[in-house]
């Protein structure tokens, strides 16, 4: 039986590369979108390339009961689910002094309370087989902090703490939870900034290069396999070396 991965915002960036990535290891895929688009469509097509199947289900990770059909679908069409990952995010970036309410509350909403909501419905599943991966995606900035970004780096600070907490719940049933932290990397979110801008970045970055969604694919596959069979409750940094 193939193993089954939850991607939650897998439709493109860094979600669609962990997809693609987890495809080609022989994982069936199930994703969730909100709105149907092209996006949805060829990543779809893309995965059902590598011969495993991809459920699809238009759902909202802000809303529980959304998450509660999404994940009760999962298991009636699959019967398992193997790897969580937690990717869905937006970012609403200003200065604190100009952030509307809204702006603060949309960020949390997706980034973190997402992530509670999606992995409360999945967790009770892996206790009963007594294993699984949770890989949540936090990022550099809730480690470090950004100017015009505190609704971002609070939320991503705050999937650090639920990472570290929840790891401590439910090691015993051969579970393990950890979270990647990425830097600057190459998505559509980026592809926004001017040339000059990404060599100014560049330029601090001690690797001296952006990094790509597969570099943070490649570490999530990591965590998911029974490589990391003795690693949880740990926050690895993919940001070639922006934070030592």
């Amino acid at each position: 039986m193939n193993k089954l991965a939850i991607i939650t915002g897998g439709t493109r960036g860094i979600g669609k590369q962990i997809a693609l990535t987890f495809a080609k290891e022989g994982y069936n895929i199930a994703i969730n979108y909100r709105t149907e688009n092209e996006d949805l469509k060829n990543t779809k097509k893309e995965i059902e390339e590598n011969n495993v199947k991809c459920f699809t289900f238009q759902g909202d990770v802000t809303n529980f009961k959304d998450c509660e059909q999404f994940v009760k679908q999962i298991v009636e069409e699959f019967g398992n689910i193997d790897v969580l990952v937690n990717n869905a995010g937006i970012t609403r970036d200003t200065l604190l002094m100009r952030m509307k309410e809204e702006d603060f509350k949309q960020v949390i909403d997706t980034n973190l309370i997402g992530t509670f909501n999606v992995t409360k419905n999945v967790i009770s599943y892996m206790m009963k087989a007594r294993s699984g991966r949770i890989i949540n995606i936090s990022s550099v900035v809730g480690i470090s902090g950004n100017a015009g970004q505190t609704n971002y780096s609070a939320s991503k600070a705050g999937i650090i703490g639920f990472t570290k907490s929840l790891a401590k719940e439910v090691a015993s049933r051969n579970i393990t939870v950890n979270a990647v932290a990425p830097g600057f990397i190459e998505t559509q979110m980026t592809d926004v900034l001017k040339d000059d801008i990404k060599e100014e970045i560049a330029k601090k970055i001690p690797l001296k290069r952006m990094g790509t969604p597969q570099d943070v694919a490649n570490v999530v596959k990591f965590l998911a396999s029974s490589d990391s069979s003795y690693i949880t409750g740990q926050v690895i940094n993919i940001d070639g070396g922006m934070l030592m």
